[in-house]
């Protein structure tokens, strides 16, 4: 089977538009990947599947058959390194998760668009756009405002230090939204550098905020901590 060039045009301008309405709702919001990687993404997905499924007809001795899924799959495993250097790319701060998301999934479009499954791919950007734009604000304006809560630790550096952390903040029902390493300082009473770490996190409505300085303060290391909720609670912890 052989595709006309009408066809070839069509599905990649489907490629183009379905990456490109993507793109720009990343690319308001300052994103590192947005309208013209989400693009690429897309196109690209598209044209491999394309020749994956019909660019080998000509070279095929008779009775063998071309497997597309090979070269799909080879495209969803390298659009996992792309997704990761967007989260990466922030020292000290993770970010870029829902982007890293966003390319996988406009990967998957183009791949969609490329083999002429066209309702897939119109459909999936629908739902995309919509999780991106109108489920962002509700997430916000009913959630975010009353859970979202900002946590500063200062300690001493030492591996692990922000695992521990994460681990108790995890256990409490917390989901950490940013993490943010301050710079290291010498302390001469401590004898060790010691390193602020700010948390943004989104808390649950019924946190116990006791508990969560209890156990904070069990940590190896931990010096203070300066919670932010309905106000601002300091907890300096001594150590003998």
């Amino acid at each position: 089977m052989e595709l006309s060039y009408w066809e070839i045009a069509l599905r990649l301008g489907l490629a183009v538009l379905c990456g490109g309405l993507v793109g720009m709702e990343r690319e308001a919001h300052n994103r590192p990947a947005g309208f013209r990687t989400h693009i690429l993404v897309c196109v690209g997905s598209a044209l491999l599947m394309m020749v994956s499924r019909y660019g080998f007809g000509d070279v095929l001795e008779p009775g063998f058959e071309v497997d597309p899924s090979r070269i799909a799959a080879g495209v969803i495993t390298g659009i996992g390194f792309l997704g990761a250097g967007t989260i990466l790319q922030q020292r000290g701060s993770i970010r870029g998760l829902t982007t890293a998301a966003s390319i996988w999934v406009v990967s998957g479009i183009g791949l969609a668009a490329g083999i002429g499954f066209y309702m897939g791919a119109g459909l999936a950007t629908f739902i995309v756009l919509i999780s991106l734009v109108l489920l962002g604000r509700v997430d916000w304006v009913i959630i975010g405002q009353r859970r979202s809560r900002q946590l500063q630790i200062r300690a001493v550096d030492q591996p692990g230090l922000l695992g521990r952390v994460a681990s108790i903040l995890g256990d409490l029902g917390i989901n950490i939204r940013k993490v943010e390493l301050g710079p290291e300082e010498y302390d001469h009473a401590q004898q060790a550098e010691i390193v602020s770490i700010n948390f943004t996190l989104a808390a649950p409505l019924k946190l116990e905020e006791a508990r969560l300085f209890d156990r904070l303060s069990r940590v190896a290391g931990v010096l203070e901590i300066i919670w932010e909720g309905e106000g601002v609670a300091v907890q300096k912890v001594s150590r003998k």
